[in-house]
Protein backbone atom coordinates (compact mmCIF):
# COMPACT_ATOMS: atom_id res chain seq x y z
CA UNK A 1 0.00 0.00 0.00
CA UNK A 2 1.28 3.49 -0.77
CA UNK A 3 -1.77 5.64 0.73
CA UNK A 4 -3.89 4.85 3.24
CA UNK A 5 -6.93 7.19 4.43
CA UNK A 6 -8.21 7.54 8.29
CA UNK A 7 -11.39 8.89 7.76
CA UNK A 8 -12.37 10.39 11.59
CA UNK A 9 -9.65 11.98 13.70
CA UNK A 10 -10.84 11.47 17.05
CA UNK A 11 -9.84 8.42 19.74
CA UNK A 12 -10.20 5.44 17.16
CA UNK A 13 -8.39 7.32 14.18
CA UNK A 14 -5.70 8.52 16.05
CA UNK A 15 -4.70 5.43 17.37
CA UNK A 16 -5.33 4.00 13.93
CA UNK A 17 -2.50 6.25 12.56
CA UNK A 18 -0.41 5.62 15.24
CA UNK A 19 -0.53 1.62 14.50
CA UNK A 20 -0.03 2.15 10.82
CA UNK A 21 3.15 3.65 11.62
CA UNK A 22 4.10 0.69 14.39
CA UNK A 23 2.95 -1.72 12.28
CA UNK A 24 5.69 -0.60 9.18
CA UNK A 25 3.22 1.33 6.95
CA UNK A 26 5.60 4.00 5.85
CA UNK A 27 3.78 5.52 2.90
CA UNK A 28 1.37 8.17 2.73
CA UNK A 29 -1.08 8.83 5.66
CA UNK A 30 -3.84 11.35 5.29
CA UNK A 31 -6.39 11.48 8.84
CA UNK A 32 -9.42 13.48 8.10
CA UNK A 33 -11.82 15.30 10.80
CA UNK A 34 -14.89 16.98 10.75
CA UNK A 35 -13.84 18.68 13.73
CA UNK A 36 -11.32 21.54 13.58
CA UNK A 37 -9.53 20.28 16.00
CA UNK A 38 -6.89 18.16 17.05
CA UNK A 39 -7.54 14.70 18.66
CA UNK A 40 -8.74 15.05 22.14
CA UNK A 41 -10.28 13.00 24.57
CA UNK A 42 -13.73 12.79 25.25
CA UNK A 43 -14.16 11.26 28.14
CA UNK A 44 -12.97 14.32 30.43
CA UNK A 45 -15.95 16.77 28.57
CA UNK A 46 -18.38 15.65 31.28
CA UNK A 47 -16.02 15.44 34.19
CA UNK A 48 -13.16 17.35 34.84
CA UNK A 49 -13.76 19.79 31.90
CA UNK A 50 -17.27 20.31 32.57
CA UNK A 51 -16.39 21.66 36.39
CA UNK A 52 -13.29 23.55 35.23
CA UNK A 53 -10.69 21.01 36.71
CA UNK A 54 -9.41 19.95 33.23
CA UNK A 55 -8.41 22.86 30.70
CA UNK A 56 -8.34 22.41 26.66
CA UNK A 57 -4.41 21.56 26.37
CA UNK A 58 -5.24 18.50 28.90
CA UNK A 59 -8.07 17.27 26.61
CA UNK A 60 -4.96 16.30 23.73
CA UNK A 61 -4.31 13.05 22.70
CA UNK A 62 -1.01 13.75 21.08
CA UNK A 63 1.69 16.45 21.48
CA UNK A 64 2.95 18.34 18.64
CA UNK A 65 6.41 15.98 18.70
CA UNK A 66 3.85 12.84 18.20
CA UNK A 67 1.96 14.41 15.40
CA UNK A 68 5.23 15.29 13.76
CA UNK A 69 6.30 11.48 14.32
CA UNK A 70 3.23 10.68 12.41
CA UNK A 71 4.05 12.21 9.29
CA UNK A 72 0.52 12.29 8.16
CA UNK A 73 -1.95 14.89 6.19
CA UNK A 74 -4.32 16.21 8.67
CA UNK A 75 -7.47 17.42 7.03
CA UNK A 76 -9.47 19.07 9.71
CA UNK A 77 -12.92 20.46 9.32
CA UNK A 78 -13.44 18.64 6.69
CA UNK A 79 -16.81 16.19 6.52
CA UNK A 80 -16.48 13.01 4.53
CA UNK A 81 -19.39 13.07 2.05
CA UNK A 82 -19.06 9.63 0.49
CA UNK A 83 -16.59 6.85 -0.55
CA UNK A 84 -16.72 5.60 -4.14
CA UNK A 85 -17.86 2.15 -5.23
CA UNK A 86 -14.38 0.73 -4.70
CA UNK A 87 -13.94 1.64 -1.43
CA UNK A 88 -10.70 3.95 -2.45
CA UNK A 89 -11.88 7.52 -2.69
CA UNK A 90 -13.18 9.63 0.09
CA UNK A 91 -15.23 12.57 -1.56
CA UNK A 92 -15.24 15.55 1.08
CA UNK A 93 -18.28 17.99 1.86
CA UNK A 94 -15.92 20.77 -0.38
CA UNK A 95 -15.96 18.49 -3.24
CA UNK A 96 -11.94 17.46 -3.06
CA UNK A 97 -11.25 13.62 -3.36
CA UNK A 98 -9.03 11.60 -1.27
CA UNK A 99 -7.74 8.81 -2.80
CA UNK A 100 -6.00 5.93 -1.26
CA UNK A 101 -5.45 2.15 -1.43
CA UNK A 102 -6.72 1.44 2.16
CA UNK A 103 -9.27 3.22 3.90
CA UNK A 104 -9.79 3.06 7.90
CA UNK A 105 -13.31 4.41 8.91
CA UNK A 106 -13.43 5.81 12.41
CA UNK A 107 -16.23 8.19 12.14
CA UNK A 108 -17.73 7.62 15.55
CA UNK A 109 -21.37 8.50 16.63
CA UNK A 110 -23.33 11.52 16.90
CA UNK A 111 -25.56 12.82 19.90
CA UNK A 112 -29.03 12.06 19.22
CA UNK A 113 -31.31 14.95 19.77
CA UNK A 114 -34.88 15.75 20.55
CA UNK A 115 -37.18 16.26 17.51
CA UNK A 116 -38.63 19.96 17.36
CA UNK A 117 -37.73 23.19 16.94
CA UNK A 118 -34.29 24.35 18.40
CA UNK A 119 -34.38 26.25 22.20
CA UNK A 120 -31.68 27.99 23.68
CA UNK A 121 -30.46 26.42 26.68
CA UNK A 122 -30.70 23.00 24.87
CA UNK A 123 -27.31 20.87 24.94
CA UNK A 124 -26.14 17.87 24.05
CA UNK A 125 -22.76 16.58 24.96
CA UNK A 126 -20.33 14.89 22.48
CA UNK A 127 -17.92 17.38 21.17
CA UNK A 128 -15.53 19.97 22.43
CA UNK A 129 -17.45 22.42 21.14
CA UNK A 130 -20.68 21.16 22.77
CA UNK A 131 -18.49 21.25 26.34
CA UNK A 132 -17.41 24.47 25.55
CA UNK A 133 -21.30 25.90 25.47
CA UNK A 134 -22.74 24.03 27.98
CA UNK A 135 -19.55 25.15 30.55
CA UNK A 136 -19.84 29.15 29.57
CA UNK A 137 -23.79 28.11 30.11
CA UNK A 138 -23.20 26.28 33.61
CA UNK A 139 -20.61 29.08 35.01
CA UNK A 140 -23.75 32.42 34.66
CA UNK A 141 -24.71 31.16 38.61
CA UNK A 142 -27.34 28.91 39.56
CA UNK A 143 -29.54 27.48 37.37
CA UNK A 144 -32.37 24.06 37.01
CA UNK A 145 -30.79 22.03 35.33
CA UNK A 146 -32.74 18.93 33.62
CA UNK A 147 -30.81 16.14 32.30
CA UNK A 148 -32.81 13.57 29.59
CA UNK A 149 -31.68 10.20 29.79
CA UNK A 150 -29.44 8.65 32.75
CA UNK A 151 -26.79 6.82 31.20
CA UNK A 152 -23.25 7.32 31.48
CA UNK A 153 -23.19 10.65 29.72
CA UNK A 154 -26.35 12.05 31.47
CA UNK A 155 -25.30 10.43 34.84
CA UNK A 156 -21.96 11.90 34.67
CA UNK A 157 -23.02 15.18 33.49
CA UNK A 158 -25.75 15.45 35.95
CA UNK A 159 -22.92 14.39 38.82
CA UNK A 160 -20.98 17.43 37.15
CA UNK A 161 -23.51 19.76 37.11
CA UNK A 162 -24.36 18.62 40.90
CA UNK A 163 -20.82 19.53 42.10
CA UNK A 164 -21.09 22.80 40.40
CA UNK A 165 -24.04 23.99 42.98
CA UNK A 166 -26.54 23.43 40.46
CA UNK A 167 -30.12 22.19 40.81
CA UNK A 168 -30.13 18.64 38.72
CA UNK A 169 -32.98 16.76 37.96
CA UNK A 170 -32.06 13.63 36.11
CA UNK A 171 -35.11 12.16 34.16
CA UNK A 172 -35.25 8.12 32.49
CA UNK A 173 -37.62 6.29 31.01
CA UNK A 174 -36.46 3.03 31.77
CA UNK A 175 -37.56 1.97 35.69
CA UNK A 176 -33.46 2.09 36.20
CA UNK A 177 -31.09 3.75 34.48
CA UNK A 178 -27.85 1.48 33.30
CA UNK A 179 -30.13 -1.94 33.56
CA UNK A 180 -28.74 -3.30 30.16
CA UNK A 181 -24.90 -2.97 30.95
CA UNK A 182 -25.66 -3.64 35.34
CA UNK A 183 -28.58 -5.84 35.30
CA UNK A 184 -31.28 -4.53 37.74
CA UNK A 185 -29.84 -5.38 41.09
CA UNK A 186 -26.65 -3.50 40.46
CA UNK A 187 -28.37 -0.66 38.62
CA UNK A 188 -30.35 -0.04 41.25
CA UNK A 189 -27.46 0.61 43.52
CA UNK A 190 -25.58 2.81 41.29
CA UNK A 191 -29.48 4.58 41.21
CA UNK A 192 -28.64 5.61 44.60
CA UNK A 193 -25.60 7.60 43.29
CA UNK A 194 -27.78 10.33 41.81
CA UNK A 195 -29.71 11.07 45.63
CA UNK A 196 -26.30 10.67 47.71
CA UNK A 197 -24.89 12.71 45.47
CA UNK A 198 -27.51 15.70 45.32
CA UNK A 199 -29.54 15.11 42.73
CA UNK A 200 -33.32 13.83 41.50
CA UNK A 201 -33.54 10.87 39.69
CA UNK A 202 -37.12 10.39 38.07
CA UNK A 203 -37.67 7.06 36.35
CA UNK A 204 -40.64 5.09 34.08
CA UNK A 205 -41.44 8.17 32.54
CA UNK A 206 -40.61 9.50 29.21
CA UNK A 207 -40.51 13.25 27.76
CA UNK A 208 -43.42 14.60 26.06
CA UNK A 209 -41.46 17.87 24.47
CA UNK A 210 -39.64 21.24 25.49
CA UNK A 211 -41.47 24.58 26.47
CA UNK A 212 -39.47 27.44 25.48
CA UNK A 213 -40.27 31.15 26.15
CA UNK A 214 -41.30 33.69 23.49
CA UNK A 215 -37.26 34.28 22.92
CA UNK A 216 -36.79 30.90 22.08
CA UNK A 217 -34.65 29.99 25.25
CA UNK A 218 -35.95 26.71 26.74
CA UNK A 219 -38.52 27.46 30.27
CA UNK A 220 -39.23 23.46 30.65
CA UNK A 221 -39.57 19.48 30.29
CA UNK A 222 -42.63 18.49 29.99
CA UNK A 223 -43.37 14.65 30.89
CA UNK A 224 -45.18 12.13 29.31
CA UNK A 225 -47.51 11.52 32.56
CA UNK A 226 -47.91 15.88 32.59
CA UNK A 227 -46.10 17.07 34.54
CA UNK A 228 -44.00 19.72 33.54
CA UNK A 229 -40.51 20.54 35.40
CA UNK A 230 -38.99 24.14 34.95
CA UNK A 231 -35.78 24.47 33.31
CA UNK A 232 -33.01 26.55 32.52
CA UNK A 233 -30.89 24.32 31.20
CA UNK A 234 -31.69 20.98 29.70
CA UNK A 235 -28.50 18.57 28.28
CA UNK A 236 -29.93 15.92 26.12
CA UNK A 237 -27.97 12.03 27.02
CA UNK A 238 -30.27 9.97 24.72
CA UNK A 239 -27.56 7.92 23.65
CA UNK A 240 -25.70 8.27 19.77
CA UNK A 241 -26.00 7.01 16.40
CA UNK A 242 -22.95 6.13 14.31
CA UNK A 243 -22.16 8.44 11.93
CA UNK A 244 -22.71 5.83 8.48
CA UNK A 245 -24.75 8.34 6.42
CA UNK A 246 -21.91 9.49 4.26
CA UNK A 247 -21.62 5.85 3.09
CA UNK A 248 -25.04 5.53 1.56
CA UNK A 249 -24.19 4.50 -2.43
CA UNK A 250 -20.77 2.60 -0.97
CA UNK A 251 -20.81 -1.25 -1.18
CA UNK A 252 -20.41 -1.84 2.85
CA UNK A 253 -23.16 -2.83 4.76
CA UNK A 254 -24.61 -0.78 7.24
CA UNK A 255 -26.67 -1.63 10.47
CA UNK A 256 -26.65 0.46 13.44
CA UNK A 257 -22.57 0.73 12.23
CA UNK A 258 -20.46 -0.49 9.53
CA UNK A 259 -20.64 -4.06 9.64
CA UNK A 260 -17.64 -5.74 9.99
CA UNK A 261 -16.30 -9.42 10.53
CA UNK A 262 -14.13 -10.17 13.86
CA UNK A 263 -11.19 -8.35 12.50
CA UNK A 264 -12.65 -5.07 11.65
CA UNK A 265 -12.68 -6.50 7.71
CA UNK A 266 -15.96 -4.76 5.72
CA UNK A 267 -16.91 -6.52 2.88
CA UNK A 268 -13.96 -4.57 1.18
CA UNK A 269 -10.87 -5.94 2.47
CA UNK A 270 -9.34 -2.80 1.82
CA UNK A 271 -11.83 -1.05 3.90
CA UNK A 272 -11.39 -1.44 7.95
CA UNK A 273 -13.96 -0.06 10.93
CA UNK A 274 -13.25 0.71 14.27
CA UNK A 275 -14.36 2.99 17.61
CA UNK A 276 -17.97 3.44 17.75
CA UNK A 277 -18.90 3.34 14.25
CA UNK A 278 -18.06 -0.23 13.66
CA UNK A 279 -20.14 -3.20 14.49
CA UNK A 280 -17.44 -5.63 14.70
CA UNK A 281 -18.85 -9.58 14.53
CA UNK A 282 -22.19 -8.32 15.38
CA UNK A 283 -21.07 -6.07 18.29
CA UNK A 284 -20.89 -2.38 18.48
CA UNK A 285 -19.41 -0.70 21.48
CA UNK A 286 -19.13 2.74 22.31
CA UNK A 287 -16.35 2.31 25.01
CA UNK A 288 -13.06 3.82 25.03
CA UNK A 289 -10.96 0.15 25.29
CA UNK A 290 -13.09 -0.36 22.41
CA UNK A 291 -11.36 2.38 20.07
CA UNK A 292 -8.04 1.94 20.85
CA UNK A 293 -7.45 -1.95 21.23
CA UNK A 294 -9.63 -2.04 17.85
CA UNK A 295 -7.24 -0.38 15.50
CA UNK A 296 -4.58 -2.45 16.61
CA UNK A 297 -5.97 -5.55 14.69
CA UNK A 298 -7.65 -3.80 12.02
CA UNK A 299 -4.52 -2.09 11.04
CA UNK A 300 -2.85 -5.87 11.11
CA UNK A 301 -5.43 -7.05 8.79
CA UNK A 302 -5.65 -3.92 6.35
CA UNK A 303 -2.00 -4.10 5.57
CA UNK A 304 -2.34 -8.05 5.17
CA UNK A 305 -4.99 -7.54 2.68
CA UNK A 306 -7.25 -10.02 4.28
CA UNK A 307 -8.52 -11.35 7.78
CA UNK A 308 -5.24 -13.10 10.07
CA UNK A 309 -6.61 -11.47 13.36
CA UNK A 310 -9.56 -11.32 14.89
CA UNK A 311 -10.84 -8.97 17.67
CA UNK A 312 -11.64 -10.49 20.96
CA UNK A 313 -10.75 -7.88 24.01
CA UNK A 314 -12.46 -8.79 26.51
CA UNK A 315 -15.27 -5.57 27.13
CA UNK A 316 -14.66 -2.90 29.93
CA UNK A 317 -15.77 0.22 30.66
CA UNK A 318 -15.72 3.08 33.86
CA UNK A 319 -17.69 5.72 34.58
CA UNK A 320 -16.67 8.87 37.39
CA UNK A 321 -19.97 10.00 39.09
CA UNK A 322 -20.54 11.61 42.32
CA UNK A 323 -17.41 11.03 43.32
CA UNK A 324 -17.07 7.60 42.87
CA UNK A 325 -15.85 5.34 40.03
CA UNK A 326 -17.61 2.69 38.48
CA UNK A 327 -15.83 0.09 36.73
CA UNK A 328 -17.04 -3.06 34.76
CA UNK A 329 -15.37 -5.60 32.86
CA UNK A 330 -16.68 -8.96 31.07
CA UNK A 331 -19.91 -9.81 29.11
CA UNK A 332 -22.92 -10.20 31.17
CA UNK A 333 -26.19 -11.93 29.91
CA UNK A 334 -29.31 -11.60 31.60
CA UNK A 335 -29.85 -14.44 33.58
CA UNK A 336 -26.66 -13.82 35.43
CA UNK A 337 -26.11 -14.22 38.99
CA UNK A 338 -25.30 -11.34 41.22
CA UNK A 339 -22.72 -11.62 43.95
CA UNK A 340 -21.27 -8.60 46.37
CA UNK A 341 -18.28 -10.00 47.37
CA UNK A 342 -17.19 -6.88 49.12
CA UNK A 343 -18.20 -4.18 50.55
CA UNK A 344 -22.09 -3.73 50.49
CA UNK A 345 -24.39 -0.54 49.13
CA UNK A 346 -24.49 1.03 52.11
CA UNK A 347 -20.29 1.66 52.08
CA UNK A 348 -21.05 3.57 49.02
CA UNK A 349 -19.54 7.45 49.51
CA UNK A 350 -20.65 10.63 47.42
CA UNK A 351 -22.46 13.63 48.91
CA UNK A 352 -23.41 16.99 47.18
CA UNK A 353 -20.23 18.22 46.32
CA UNK A 354 -19.27 14.44 44.68
CA UNK A 355 -15.93 14.82 46.27
CA UNK A 356 -15.69 11.93 49.25
CA UNK A 357 -15.13 8.23 48.47
CA UNK A 358 -16.94 5.18 50.53
CA UNK A 359 -15.12 2.29 51.12
CA UNK A 360 -17.36 1.02 47.75
CA UNK A 361 -17.73 -2.84 46.59
CA UNK A 362 -17.55 -5.41 44.42
CA UNK A 363 -19.81 -7.55 42.95
CA UNK A 364 -19.19 -10.69 40.46
CA UNK A 365 -21.97 -11.79 38.19
CA UNK A 366 -22.08 -15.67 37.77
CA UNK A 367 -23.25 -18.42 35.13
CA UNK A 368 -23.36 -22.21 35.65
CA UNK A 369 -20.31 -21.89 38.02
CA UNK A 370 -18.48 -19.42 36.36
CA UNK A 371 -17.63 -15.67 36.52
CA UNK A 372 -18.54 -13.76 33.41
CA UNK A 373 -18.67 -10.20 34.74
CA UNK A 374 -17.06 -7.83 37.14
CA UNK A 375 -18.22 -4.51 38.79
CA UNK A 376 -16.57 -2.42 41.48
CA UNK A 377 -17.48 1.15 42.79
CA UNK A 378 -14.22 2.18 44.43
CA UNK A 379 -13.14 -1.22 44.71
CA UNK A 380 -10.08 -0.58 42.33
CA UNK A 381 -7.45 -2.92 43.14
CA UNK A 382 -9.93 -6.08 43.87
CA UNK A 383 -11.48 -5.69 40.63
CA UNK A 384 -8.15 -5.27 38.14
CA UNK A 385 -7.44 -8.54 40.01
CA UNK A 386 -10.70 -10.33 38.88
CA UNK A 387 -10.65 -8.35 35.60
CA UNK A 388 -7.13 -9.90 34.98
CA UNK A 389 -8.71 -13.57 35.53
CA UNK A 390 -11.78 -12.94 33.15
CA UNK A 391 -9.22 -11.96 30.41
CA UNK A 392 -6.99 -14.52 30.96
CA UNK A 393 -9.84 -17.32 30.85
CA UNK A 394 -10.88 -16.04 28.02
CA UNK A 395 -7.89 -16.22 26.23
CA UNK A 396 -7.72 -19.97 27.63
CA UNK A 397 -10.90 -20.45 25.86
CA UNK A 398 -10.32 -18.88 22.58
CA UNK A 399 -6.90 -21.13 22.01
CA UNK A 400 -8.64 -24.19 23.03
CA UNK A 401 -11.18 -23.40 20.30
CA UNK A 402 -8.34 -23.23 17.82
Amino acid sequence: MRTVVVVGASLAGLYAARELRAQGFDGRLVVIGAEPHAPYDRPPLSKGFLTGTADEEQLALADEEETAELAAEWLLGARARALDARGRTVVLDDGRTVAGDGVVIATGAAARRLPGPPLAGVHTLRTLDDARALRKELARGPQRVVVIGGGFIGAETASSCAALGHDVTVVEAAPLPLTAQLGPEMASVCAGLHARGGAELLTGVGVAGLRGAAGRSVTGVELADGRLLPADVVVVGIGATPRTDWLAGSPLAVDDGVLCDDGCVTALHQVVAVGDVARVGGVRAEHWTSATEQPRTAVRNLLAGHTVETAHSLPYFWSDQYGSRIQFAGRRSDGDTVRIVEGSPDDLGGGPTAGTRGQGLLAVYERAGRTTAVLAIDRARPFMKVRRGLAADRAAAELAAV
